[in-house]
C-alpha cells in the first residue's frame, strides 16, 4: 500500500473550499439536497482531497437521501471505514484510504448486488467523465 498523504491544516485550507475543508477534514456533512447532482454518464469519482478514485458512476444511483450514493466504491482498498457515534447513533463512516478524508457513511439498505448504500457528500468528490 501507499503512503498516507499527509498535509498540514494549513495546506488543506489552501487547496480546498470553506465547505470541502469543513466535511473532509473536520467530519461534517454538508446539508441533504444542497449539492448540484452530478450529470449522468460514465465517469469516475475522485476524492477532492488527493484524486484519489473512489467510486464509479456506473454504481451511482438515486436513494432519495440527498446525498450522491453508490452500491460500492471502484475497489476496496480505495475507502477506509471507522465507527462514528456522533450524534446519538452508531453509524460506519467512510473516509479516502489514501488521505483520510471523510466522505460520509456506509448503510445497509442499498440495491442490489451489494445491498450497500455509500452515501457521500458531493463536496467531497470530483467527477472526471470518461468516454463512452
Amino acid at each position: 500500500m501507499a503512503a498516507k498523504i499527509v498535509k498540514t491544516d494549513a495546506e488543506w485550507r489552501e487547496q480546498l473550499s470553506d465547505l470541502a475543508y469543513r466535511v473532509t477534514r473536520e467530519h461534517a456533512t454538508e446539508r441533504a439536497f444542497t449539492h448540484d447532482d452530478f450529470p449522468a454518464g460514465p465517469a469516475i469519482y475522485t476524492c477532492v482531497c488527493c484524486g484519489a478514485a473512489l467510486f464509479d458512476a456506473g454504481t451511482k444511483f438515486d436513494a432519495g437521501c440527498g446525498w450522491p450514493s453508490f452500491y460500492k466504491p471502484v475497489s476496496a482498498a480505495a475507502v477506509g471505514e471507522s465507527e462514528d457515534r456522533s450524534w446519538f447513533m452508531k453509524r460506519t463512516e467512510v473516509h479516502c484510504a489514501a488521505c483520510d478524508a471523510h466522505l460520509g457513511h456506509v448503510f445497509p439498505d442499498g440495491p442490489k448486488p451489494t445491498g450497500l448504500r455509500y452515501c457521500i457528500n458531493g463536496v467531497a468528490l470530483t467527477r472526471h467523465p470518461k468516454a463512452e
